[in-house]
């Protein structure tokens, strides 16, 4: 089994609801504690190579791109959705027959103990796939992770699709993914949006490649706090003063 590594970095987006008059830089690059958000997650992930790091760019990548030239780089020129945004980074990962880690650029209190919990458990069950799950008192609006009667894997239902016995359980998807390169390329192509928002999204490969006989594991050591991510003003300052509390 070939344990080699490689990570996808969602640094695509805009961030519309931190978009202000006096700034308009990408959201993975909106400062937090005096670094980029972006920082922090590639300070996680330092235990791989910089060049097994890929970086999936979109608005204003000449920002992202100025400021971490030393990363391999795809392009996503729209934004319809994660699943799309892995797909941009597909070429980049031909030929790979390792596994590739796939997280968030705008998580920056995801630390690199809980990345290297995540592959650690990946390589170690032999899993096609493995999802970071998180555990809160309350779901909120995050895609709750099911599991079946012997707490193997599931499926991921998006907090709006949840039933009430749905809604009720505490275990959350957090984005953050390790798959199997053969079994993510080969199931990126199956993603469909015909959904409400018109995107492909990450969270239907777990359920593709179990669909395909593919063994589907979990990770649920993320804490609340480390799944944060940065989407409002409100949210950046609750993580900023997270990182200055650190």
């Amino acid at each position: 089994m070939n344990n080699a590594v490689k990570a996808v970095v969602l640094a695509a987006g805009k961030g519309t609801r931190l978009q202000s008059e006096s700034c308009h830089l990408p959201k993975v690059m909106r400062a937090a504690n005096g670094r980029p958000l972006l920082d922090y997650v590639l300070e996680g992930l330092s235990f791989l190579p910089t060049e097994d790091i890929i970086l999936v760019v979109g608005y204003r990548k000449e920002d992202v791109l100025a400021a971490y030239p030393q990363y391999p780089a795809a392009e996503q020129t729209e934004q319809l959705g994660t699943g799309h945004a892995v797909q941009c980074a597909a070429p980049l990962l031909a030929g790979f027959e390792g596994h590739i880690l796939v997280c968030c650029g705008d998580t920056p209190l995801m630390r690199g103990e809980t990345f290297r919990a995540l592959v650690d458990t990946h390589l170690a069950a032999g899993n096609q796939c493995t999802l970071l799950s998180a555990r809160l008192e309350d779901g909120g609006n995050y895609g709750r992770v099911v599991r079946e009667a012997d707490g193997s894997f599931a499926a991921i239902v998006e907090a709006r699709d949840c039933t009430p016995e749905q809604a009720a359980l505490t275990e959350v998807n957090t984005g953050t993914y390790v798959f199997e390169a053969g079994s993510l390329l080969s199931t990126l192509g199956q993603l469909r949006s015909d959904n409400a928002q018109g995107e492909y999204y990450l969270t239907d490969v777990p359920a593709l490649i179990k669909a395909a006989g593919g063994k589907v594991g979990l990770c649920d050591t993320c804490s609340e706090e480390e799944m944060l991510g940065v989407n409002t003003p409100a949210q950046l300052a609750q993580v900023e003063e997270i990182l200055r509390r650190r």
